[in-house]
């Protein structure tokens, strides 16, 4: 058959966990505690961040569009992976292998952007107290906002489309639990080599980059406190920067194992790397809510007060 733009192939078969057959029940109790997780916790945050007037600042924002992000992100991932641990039938057509592939590189891209603006937000706050609401204003936060989405978009379109207009006219077996990039693009009939360059340049821009403009904000944040003559406000500046500090590092942590190590190209690393897939698919978001919740005293009382309000109102 001759191999031009148009793909042979109709459907993909993702192997998942397909060769821990005697874990799969368990594998799916656990993908769903944790996606019920993600969806209430970060609902619960969306809800908040929205109904109460003392949590529209610049920060909860942020966190209103993160956590909007982690209840797309997972739900990209975690409904076709329910179903598939339950089924034998691990078919995903093509144009939805391509779907999939597109809202991840979406929401992943947007969410390591959002999270730089964050550590923005922070570092001005920090550092440069009396100008924050000038600097941090309405307009400079939508700002920020829809570049990072604006970024989410194009890298997602140009991603998919140049992969799943290269001929597929092979194998049909995706050695993963979702349509991740290499191990889509190694089913490809020709030479790749672009494709990954452009793939491993990506991930350096989008995912090392931010990385490293989050943690030189925070060398400057970090320095701001150290000189504050006061303890109660050294503790208070560590307390408001920590929860988006541990998110960072569970988010570019696992990220940065699976795709930026020096084996993450080798198939047998792709194997390797499904279980850390699983922790910044389906943990880490059902983490988020937790971390910004519990570490928050602002959260805690706009959901006592909105409960306090729901329970006067139905009495």
């Amino acid at each position: 058959m001759k191999k031009d733009n148009h793909s042979c192939l109709i459907e993909f078969l993702l192997l998942g966990f397909s060769d821990f057959k005697s874990m799969k029940e368990l594998l799916f109790c656990l993908v769903l505690i944790f996606y019920f997780m993600a969806l209430m916790g970060n609902s619960l945050v969306l809800l908040l961040t929205i109904a109460s007037p003392t949590l529209h600042t610049p920060m909860y924002f942020f966190l209103w569009n993160l956590s909007f992000l982690e209840i797309g992100y997972t739900s990209t991932i975690s409904p076709k992976m329910l179903m598939n641990l339950l089924s034998e039938n691990q078919i995903i057509s093509f144009w939805g292998c391509g779907c999939q592939m597109c809202f991840f590189l979406l929401f992943s891209v947007t969410e390591c952007c959002l999270l730089c603006a964050m550590a923005y937000d922070r570092y001005v706050a920090i550092c440069k107290p009396l100008q924050y609401l000038y600097i941090m204003n309405y307009k400079k936060c939508a700002k920020l906002a829809v570049i990072s989405w604006v970024l989410g978009i194009s890298v997602c379109l140009g991603e998919s489309i140049s992969i799943f207009t290269l001929p597929f006219c092979g194998s049909n077996r995706i050695s993963h639990f979702f349509c991740d990039l290499m191990p889509v693009l190694r089913l490809t009939s020709i030479n790749t080599y672009k494709n990954e360059v452009a793939n491993a340049t990506l991930t350096v821009v989008f995912g090392l980059v931010p990385l490293l403009l989050i943690l030189f904000s925070y060398i400057l944040i970090i320095s701001t406190i150290l000189t504050m003559p006061v303890a109660t406000n050294r503790r208070k500046a560590f307390s408001t920067c920590s929860s988006h500090l541990i998110v960072v590092f569970i988010f570019f942590g696992t990220i940065i194992v699976t795709y930026i190590h020096p084996n993450s190209a080798s198939s047998g690393s792709v194997d390797d790397n499904r279980f850390l897939a699983v922790l910044y698919t389906v943990v880490t978001p059902s983490l988020n809510p937790i971390i910004y919740s519990l570490r928050n005293k602002e959260i805690k009382a706009a959901f006592n007060t909105l409960v306090a309000r729901k329970w006067v109102s139905f009495r």
